[in-house]
């Protein structure tokens, strides 16, 4: 269904896409009117909010109608937008790259709490990269630091590398198109990965910004959602460094599942990290002495 404005101003504008992302039934109306607006027409939030009281231009008005219609119908803000805030990073994202969720900041944060010190020459390896969200954060972190970022995804290589590119952080980056860890050399000091593990038979009953929105190949985890970590951990020991540590995402009550399997390939639980709900979300570990 397509939505229609009767706001003749932008400030008007923003008070009715309020009121349209509310009758929407979505969780953030207000956020969501906010980041949309700014985004249709071009200003900062000081500009629209304190001072833009100007006139609603025609193809302002037509801009902004469709991008409230896709919204109410559960298209994310990010994919909207094309940008997605992570850690301290400004990123893009396409249709090609899972959306990063502020759950996945746990892995970061495990990571700095175990090196706490961040002149660390590093070297560190994501597998299943994205947009690039982890890796880049990290070597934002860690200023001596470099990394590989590997991902099936031509496509979304391309977002990852004009990531790098857009927080000068491409000099220290090199991306792969491979599956998981084939034809990677080690060693490296941290090995990170946000997998797909969502169970297939759980895949249609995702809310529909993740269903529709998200690539499948980055969600479906097969029929018990760890297919990728029996992937991915098997190639791990043989790639970490011996005071390496090695870092996980994982999904509501897999623990214990991805635990053994880590155990059965030479690596040992290292530490557990809950996400903003309180759920465990990232699990790490170091090889096995």
């Amino acid at each position: 269904m397509k939505l229609t404005l009767a706001a003749k101003t932008r400030r008007a504008a923003l008070k009715e896409a309020v009121l349209l992302m509310k009758a929407a039934g979505l969780d953030t109306p207000v956020l969501d009117a906010r980041l949309i607006v700014q985004h249709a027409l071009g200003i900062s939030w000081d500009t629209l909010y304190l001072k833009d009281d100007q006139p609603l231009a025609a193809e302002e008005k037509a801009r902004l109608e469709n991008q409230l219609s896709r919204r109410a119908a559960h298209e994310p803000v990010s994919r909207i937008v094309g940008r997605r805030h992570f850690w301290t990073l400004d990123l893009a994202v396409s249709p090609d790259t899972l959306d990063p969720r502020p759950d996945t900041e746990s892995l970061i944060e495990t990571v700095v709490q175990a090196i706490p010190d961040r002149a660390r020459p590093l070297r560190i390896l994501d597998l299943g990269t994205g947009t690039g969200a982890i890796l880049l954060a990290l070597l934002a972190e860690y200023p001596n630091a470099t990394g590989l970022g590997v991902d099936a995804s031509e496509g979304a290589l391309k977002v990852a590398l004009a990531n790098a590119d857009s927080h000068g952080l491409s000099p220290r980056v090199a991306f792969s198109q491979g599956s998981w860890a084939e034809g990677v050399e080690g060693p490296f000091d941290i090995v990170v990965s946000n997998p797909p593990y969502i169970e297939t038979g759980d895949v249609p009953g995702l809310a529909p910004e993740v269903r529709e929105h998200d690539p499948l190949l980055a969600l479906d985890g097969g029929p018990d959602g760890l297919d990728a970590y029996r992937a991915i951990i098997p190639a791990i020991a043989g790639l970490l460094h011996p005071e390496g540590l090695a870092v996980f995402e994982i999904g509501e009550g897999q623990g214990e599942a991805v635990t053994r399997i880590a155990r059965e390939n030479g690596l040992t639980a290292a530490g557990t990290r809950k996400d903003l709900g309180g759920i465990d979300r990232a699990l790490s570990f170091k090889t096995a002495r």
